[in-house]
Order: structure tokens, then sequence, then C-alpha cells
């Protein structure tokens, strides 16, 4: 959520960076109601500093010898009474204007960073990075090609179970998404983070405070007779983890690691991807997420993305790391690295992990901060993807594929399947 601060003061910023993001906005309305609520505050204030006199004058009063019952105590008492309601009113009239203040703030994405570079959409996003060669042979087969071939997976039966875009992985499909999980959750913890395994059924406060809500309600599956959700990404759960909580600044950073299912309706997408694990309304994901201290935030963002990176390279997979545009990072993130995974069989890089700092807007909406000294701040948060589990197995199959319709796995992998060959059985 942007700083209410920042509106009053210097509103030609946030109309400045929204601009950068596409976006044209008129605060004005905004501005009056800010107005508005601070001068509210300001009489409130000095109503009850005056009732806070009254209240000592009369207790002076009465140590000096007055009668409680006496004609000047109660008229104090009379005036304090009228002052308590008037204040009353207007601690009303504030609230009602603090709501309105922020159910609109709550519409704004983040600002970008200076260093998050121009531009308007996916195309005008710069390439930073290559690691490893990719395969350009003719005749490769998409990941779900193998997989339908190997047997990996089920589509026309998950329909029947569900609907389209559920998929239930078979035998050795099954195994290896097991094994991936394992294998990610083994990779993270050894790099110091913690793991999490939180609910994943999240309630609209934890939805609001990560960013999701109320833009992306369209997005998400909502559980119809309870306040909970299903969780789209552990970036949600784990944000609330310390929501209404002050961290001592030297426990920062806090850095975690988590495995969830996943939930999306992937709404505006039908007709994409509507074939294999690329595009799913449920999917499993590993999360990196830190809470870390303002100062740390730029060489967070690096560590978390090379972190990410990490996973592609030790599964020998090649990939690509872009700096999203203004126009293309997502709304709470003020600076992104995706990562791009190749896919052979498809012929192009495919997003496996977005990488994203977030300044304090998840922390301002989540009211998370640190104490250090006599200073309480709010922190700043990082998210990123380490990774989404079906894309990997995408990329594994593609990249992995052998001439005699076998796929070879990565040696740090074998381990966790129980095998370094996925072949027909």
């Amino acid at each position: 959520m942007l700083d209410q601060r920042l509106l009053r003061e210097n509103p030609e910023l946030i109309t400045e960076q929204l601009g950068r993001r596409g976006m044209s906005v008129d605060l004005t309305g905004l501005q009056l109601i800010a107005k508005q609520e601070r001068d509210l505050e300001e009489q409130r204030s000095n109503l009850q500093a005056e009732g806070n006199r009254i209240g000592k004058e009369v207790g002076a009063l009465i140590k000096g010898g007055a009668a409680p019952g006496s004609p000047e105590v109660m008229e104090l008492r009379e005036k304090g009474n009228r002052i308590k309601q008037q204040v009353a009113v207007l601690e009303e009239e504030e609230k009602n204007l603090q709501v309105k203040l922020r159910e609109q703030l709550m519409t704004f994405p983040n600002l970008p960073l200076a260093e998050t570079p121009e531009g308007k959409t996916e195309a005008d996003n710069v390439e930073v990075k290559r690691w490893g060669e990719p395969r350009t042979e003719g005749e490769l087969e998409e990941h779900w090609q193998i997989a339908e071939r190997l047997g990996l997976f089920e589509t026309e039966r998950s329909v029947r179970i569900a609907q389209s875009r559920f998929i239930t992985l078979m035998g050795q499909g099954a195994r290896l998404e097991r094994a991936l999980i394992n294998f990610m959750l083994d990779l993270h913890t050894g790099k110091g983070y913690r793991e999490v395994m939180p609910p994943i059924l999240v309630n609209t406060a934890s939805l609001t405070g990560s960013g999701q809500l109320p833009k992306f309600a369209e997005e998400s599956f909502r559980c119809a007779e309870d306040d909970l959700w299903l969780t789209p990404t552990a970036e949600v759960p784990i944000t609330s983890l310390h929501r209404d909580e002050v961290i001592p600044a030297d426990q920062l950073p806090l850095r975690y690691v988590s495995y969830t299912p996943c939930f999306r309706r992937e709404a505006g997408s039908y007709g994409r991807d509507t074939r294999g694990l690329i595009r799913l309304h449920q999917f499993n994901k590993v999360e990196l997420y830190w809470f870390c201290h303002p100062d740390q935030s730029a060489a967070a963002h690096e560590q978390l993305t090379v972190d990410a990176e990490a996973v592609l390279e030790a599964l020998e997979l090649p990939y690509r790391r872009l700096e999203l545009c203004t126009g293309d990072i997502g709304f709470s993130a003020a600076r992104t690295y995706d990562l791009e995974v190749w896919l052979p069989g498809a012929g192009s890089f495919r997003e496996i992990s977005s990488c994203s700092t977030c300044g304090d807007f998840q922390a301002r909406r989540s009211a998370i901060r640190f104490k250090e000294g006599k200073s309480t701040q709010l922190l700043h948060t990082l998210n990123g993807s380490g990774l989404a589990i079906g894309r990997t197995m995408a990329a594994l199959l593609e990249n992995g594929q052998q001439v005699d319709g076998s796929v070879k796995l990565p040696a740090a992998l074998a381990p966790y399947v129980g095998s370094d060959t996925i072949a027909a059985q």
C-alpha cells in the first residue's frame, strides 16, 4: 500500500511513478480525503487535550477542598462530558475517512524503483544473463507428448474428477514431482532458509496484506461459506506469518522456504497452453521469501534470484534472466527479475520463476515492522519461486529426452528419483 504521508506531501511523485507503469491517475479526490482526515485528527487531538486539562482542573479543585457536587465542579464536568461527546463524533468521522482512504489506496500498485527499466509490455523487458547451452536440434517432442507416451499423467480422467486445467500425475510422473519438491527444499534449507509448511486456505486479510486483494479476486478460488480462499502462492501465507508484528532488527533477515499447492483461475488465459503442465488451475511450487532491513533489500534481491537460479543450474537446465520493465512488473513489486527456462520441444523460453522486491509495500498493508534501538519502522519483503514444480518437470522432460524415447535425469536429481532415467514401463 502506498504511504499516506507521500500522498499528502509529494503526490506528484506518485503520479509520475504510476505513469511509468502506464497508469494515468488523478489524486485530487484522495488528497482531499487525506486533508479532511488530518484536519479531523487535529481537531480531535485539541479537544482531547482540552478534556484532559479540564479533568486535571476538577481533580485540583476537589483536592483543594471543593465538594464533588459543587456548581463549579459540576460545570467543569458537564463541559468535559460535552467534549467527550464531540471527540466520539470526530473519532467516528475520522475512522470512516481512514477506511475510505485505505480502500482507495489499496487499489494502487507499488511504485517502481528507479532501477526498473522503462517499458510498456513484456517486449520491453531486458535480458541481463544467460546460462547453459540450449538444445536446438529438430524433431524434439514437447513435454506433454513425452509425458503422455511414458504414462506420466492423466488429462482426460482429471477432467472427470474436476474440470479442464487440472492434471493427475501417475507412476513415475508422481514420483518425479515429489522428488523435485524434496530436492528444492533440501537445496534451499542447505543455504540457510527455514522451511515452512503453512495453511493453504488463507483468509481475506492475508490476501489483502500480500497485495492479491482487492485487485485479483477474480483470479482466486474462494470457499463460499467461509472467509477463506485457496492460496494462489505461498507468498500469501508467509507474508501474514508476521502480520501485525514488530521484529527485533538483530533477527533480520528472516528467510523462509515453503512448498505449497497453489490455485489460480487463470482468468483470461483460455486458449493458451491448454496441454500439459504450463498453465494449470492447481500446481505445486516451492517459494522463497525474505523479511529484511531496508538497507539490505537490494542485496537481498540479488541473492534471492541467485538462489532460484541455483536450482536450474543444479538441474542442468539452460535459462535466461530478464529484468522486467515498468509496464510488466507485478502489482506488489517494485523491481522484478524473471527466470525463463529453455524448452527445446517448444523452441522457446518460458517463465519458471519471478523474483521481486516489494519494498515496504506489503509490510505497510500487513503492519510488519522492525525495531532498531528506539526506532520502529516498516521492513522490506521479497519473494521468488524456487521453483514452479510443473514447469520444472516440463523442462526436464524436454531437455532430457533421448533418441530411444527415454528421459535422462540430471545427476543431482537422480538420488531423489531413485534412477537417472525415466523410460516406458
